[in-house]
């Protein structure tokens, strides 16, 4: 039940920041949405497609969450039952990884895979769109794992032992002066280059995946033409349960990659043993 309050908890201040960040952007390449054929994709409602569909998966999210927390019960019921489990679930995984400290992060980081998971599979539903299709909804995301590793690394080591890791804990002249010449850069390069490929990887993969099914519907659709038929051959159907197959293991290797980084900060002793 503690787990699940944490959860809880993490999974509304989490879905509060991701829609802090989100930007409207340019309109993927992707079957027809409600929200498309509504306003359109050009003009200024249309822009704002990633927004509506990444604030509709917040809501399912939150409303979930104060509905089971409101009315949780020693005895879970069936949607109780399914959340503590999802909870458990993630914890235990997260576990393997970080130990003792997966406690702290399991909030954060089990709330991104679910997140990132539901968000790309709402472009496999008819009228859906998946936000994750934008470079400005995965990018936001990767910038808050990319401050929120920041923060852990402030917090746990302090700002001296901080900037020490960050030059290679030098010890000597010599040291310092590779440090300074080498390490420091690469070091900052390399901190600013997660966030990028955490964005692209999830980018890519899930536009190509939606493009993919599109491309099948609209082949469907054309084989049937010559019978003037309101609908076409479910070519796409293999497909997109492939895609919900992808969907989560691109959202287990984000929260995976995020979960490496915060190890990556923690203190010796705050590792897994």
């Amino acid at each position: 039940m503690n787990r699940l309050r944490l959860g809880i908890f993490g999974t509304l201040s989490f879905l509060f920041v991701a829609t802090c960040f989100a930007t409207e952007g340019e309109v993927s390449t992707q079957l027809p949405s409600f929200w498309g054929m509504l306003f359109g994709h050009e003009g200024i409602l249309g822009h704002y497609i990633d927004i509506v569909y990444a604030l509709l998966a917040s809501i399912l999210f939150s409303v979930l969450s104060i509905k089971v927390y409101r009315n949780r019960k020693l005895i879970p019921g069936k949607l109780q039952n399914f959340l503590e489990m999802c909870v458990e679930g993630m914890f235990n995984f997260l576990s393997t990884v970080l130990g003792n400290d997966a406690i702290k992060y399991t909030p954060f980081l089990g709330t991104l895979f679910f997140y990132i998971f539901i968000n790309s599979l709402m472009g496999l539903i008819p009228g859906g769109h998946a936000p994750n299709t934008s470079l400005n909804v995965t990018a936001s995301l990767a910038i808050m794992v990319f401050l929120y590793v920041q923060y852990i690394g402030f917090k746990k080591l302090g700002v001296k032992a901080y900037f020490d890791h960050l030059a290679g804990q030098p010890r000597s002249v010599a040291s310092w002066v590779i440090a300074i010449i080498l390490i420091i850069p690469i070091h900052i390069i390399t901190e600013f280059a997660k966030p990028c490929t955490l964005a692209i990887r999830l980018w890519g993969n899930t536009k190509g995946g939606d493009i993919l099914v599109m491309a099948f519907v609209g082949l469907g659709i054309l084989i049937l033409s010559f019978m003037h038929s309101p609908i076409g051959l479910p070519l796409q159907v293999p497909f997109i349960l492939f895609e919900i197959f992808v969907s989560a293991i691109q959202a287990l290797v984000f929260t995976l990659l995020s979960t490496t980084y915060i190890l990556m900060m923690l203190p010796a002793e705050g590792g897994h043993h």
